[in-house]
């Protein structure tokens, strides 16, 4: 159940849910006919409100991505809450890009300080900045996270729909990318063919493509594939106690991570993104163990990187 009301004469129309939204069912509403018939986003908003969190889901989530369980929240989780609210935006009518085939290209997270487990949230979920793309066209999925008014988390979500059109219309551009590491190793991690079924099982993210090469096959895939949320935590999870409470984290997604297989983790301090240094700061890049030159992801995280979140 949901209900719409207007916040201002130049504000979209936000519709209130009274509940998170459950996946499965909005991902077969993705597949039905008329869906992504292009034109402009929708000017609309989801928002959730949440007393707290489910403490035996969140620590569940932080066991399969390798955070502590300390109370608070990973700066990863708000994504998984915020997630439901996004795949509802995107299947509804009017959202010009049809869900199958898109493809999570980047992630933005900026958290202003820690998330405890037990605070109310609200959540506010909008879509921005279709534009053209080399290969298609791009949406930014923007989640806004508060607590009693007061900002503590925001991402952007980047997603590309491969031929895809959208008219140019005058943007910002993007920031620029991580850069990539070459750095001694790090981590290795062998990861199983299930990773993607553990991570849907704390995620809530079920899209058939991570849970076995069957289904992944039949969306073009050769075998299932992780989530790029779960490799991006994994990645955080190496960081902590050498981040600061606030700070931004730059994640671009490469080639899939297809299971079962190995992967290896390059972390460097310092250079962060192209152009920029920071003492504090931390870059990284995951790569196949047995193909190094197979990139899976770029990343950097630290309290000095340039925001890269766009107010509205």
């Amino acid at each position: 159940m949901s209900e719409t009301g207007r916040r201002g004469s130049d504000g979209p129309t936000t519709e209130r849910l009274s509940g998170a939204p459950r996946l499965g069912p909005r991902y077969a509403v993705a597949l039905l006919p008329g869906r992504g018939g292009g034109g402009a986003l929708p000017d609309r908003e989801l928002a959730l409100s949440l007393p707290g969190v489910d403490t035996d889901q969140l620590a569940a989530y932080s066991r399969v991505c390798g955070f502590a369980v300390d109370g608070t929240l990973p700066v990863t989780y708000p994504q998984v809450l915020a997630f439901g609210a996004q795949i509802k935006l995107m299947t509804g009518a009017g959202f010009p890009l049809r869900l199958p085939g898109l493809v999570h290209v980047r992630q933005r997270m900026r958290l202003y300080r820690a998330i405890g487990a037990d605070e109310p949230l609200e959540l506010r979920v909008r879509a921005e900045r279709l534009r053209p793309h080399p290969r298609g066209a791009q949406v930014d999925l923007v989640a806004d996270v508060s607590v009693a008014g007061e900002p503590v988390w925001r991402a952007r979500s980047g997603y590309l729909s491969r031929g895809a059109t959208a008219q140019a219309s005058p943007t910002e551009p993007d920031e620029p990318e991580p850069t990539e590491v070459t750095a001694p190793l790090s981590a290795r991690w062998d990861l199983a063919g299930d990773t993607g079924r553990r991570y849907a099982s704390v995620s809530g993210d079920v899209n058939p493509i991570h849970l076995h090469p069957l289904t992944a096959r039949l969306f073009g895939f050769p075998g299932a594939i992780a989530h790029g949320m779960w490799t991006a935590a994994r990645c955080l999870s190496t960081l902590q106690g050498r981040l600061p409470e606030a700070y931004a984290v730059d994640v671009v997604f490469r080639a899939p991570v297809v299971l079962p297989t190995a992967v290896a983790l390059h972390t460097a301090v310092g250079s962060t993104t192209a152009g920029s240094t920071a003492a504090d700061g931390w870059a990284l890049t995951l790569r196949s163990a047995g193909s190094p030159e197979r990139i899976h992801l770029v990343m950097s995280a630290g309290a000095t990187h340039h925001a890269t979140h766009r107010s509205r």
